[in-house]
């Protein structure tokens, strides 16, 4: 990716700076792990049964832990580093959760996290060809993200994403005890995951909603969850829950900020619910969709 400024209407190329050790990428991932990731930090360099982890976080969207390593150079393995750790971490879920326990205000119990929701965030300035094609594996709870310095005090963090993920890592894997069992606990969910259960008109309302959005802006992204999908830009600004008969919305906004003259949405802020925000918003096939777009534009507004 080039890197241009804007000086009126010239534009002069921002060239990139190495990083002089991986330890550098670490301190500036963890001291921004929320603006980056979302995430909250919980230690560096947290060692156990002779495997040390670069960083330790926590996920507290999906109430799971989440662990990243930095890479300056391109000689590792991706799926064989990356499955250790999960394995690791499944095996010793009382050690993580009294890390956490002992180094967070708040404190966890043995069913506030979510174990199948557990993943692995790899930060390097540049993954190989091999690595690269290592997640396109529709079920890999690994992530590569390339981090590029410039010279302007630019930093741009990158999420790769596969260009096909049909396949599924057992049956790549098949023989490897550790895939397997990470497998067997731990979850990638999809939107397939989200729509086999629910009727064909709901499916061709969740397309053309998905579409719609997607419309809104370059930075739209979608991240299936165990419950819901997230519709995200710099944050969540709507997160979907595709039920049977309709589709519930959850517009991330602190209540009295929407403007909803028509009064479709629901308070949720005293009530418990899934998603991000305050508003809920109950929508059935033949609902008026230009004007629940217009509730969904405020929120992306907001949060890009």
């Amino acid at each position: 990716m080039v890197l241009f400024s804007i000086k009126g209407d010239s534009l002069k190329k921002v060239h990139r700076v190495d990083f002089k050790l991986e330890k550098d990428i670490q301190k500036i991932t963890e001291k921004n792990i929320g603006a980056i990731f979302g995430l909250d930090f919980i230690k560096s360099e947290f060692k156990l049964n002779d495997l040390r982890m670069d960083t330790l976080a926590f996920d507290k969207e999906t109430r799971s832990f989440v662990i990243l390593e930095y890479k300056k150079s391109s000689n590792f393995t991706v799926i064989d580093q990356g499955y250790a750790y999960l394995a690791l971490l499944l095996n010793n879920k009382a050690d993580f959760i009294l890390e956490y326990n002992e180094l967070k205000d708040d404190s966890l119990g043995k069913n506030d996290v979510d174990w199948s929701q557990s993943r692995v965030i790899f930060v390097s300035p540049q993954f190989t060809k091999y690595q690269r094609q290592a997640i396109e594996f529709k079920d890999l709870p690994i992530e590569l993200w390339e981090v590029t310095k410039y010279k302007n005090d630019t930093i741009l963090f990158n999420q790769l994403k596969a260009l096909k993920s049909s396949e599924s890592i057992t049956k790549v894997s098949s023989k490897s005890d550790i895939v397997q069992k990470v497998s067997d606990e731990v979850k990638v969910y999809t939107e397939d995951d989200h729509l086999k259960t629910t009727l064909d008109d709901v499916k061709e309302l969740y397309d053309e909603l998905k579409e719609r959005i997607y419309n809104l802006g370059d930075t739209v992204e979608i991240k299936p969850t165990k419950i819901y999908i997230a519709f995200k830009s710099n944050t969540n600004f709507a997160d979907l829950w595709i039920q049977k008969n309709q589709i519930k919305i959850w517009l991330n906004l602190r209540i009295g900020t929407l403007d909803d003259p028509k009064d479709i949405t629901r308070d949720v802020s005293n009530v418990g619910h899934y998603g991000n925000g305050d508003y809920e918003i109950s929508v059935k096939p033949g609902d008026d969709l230009d004007y629940l777009m217009s509730l969904i534009r405020q929120s992306y507004e907001i949060n890009s």
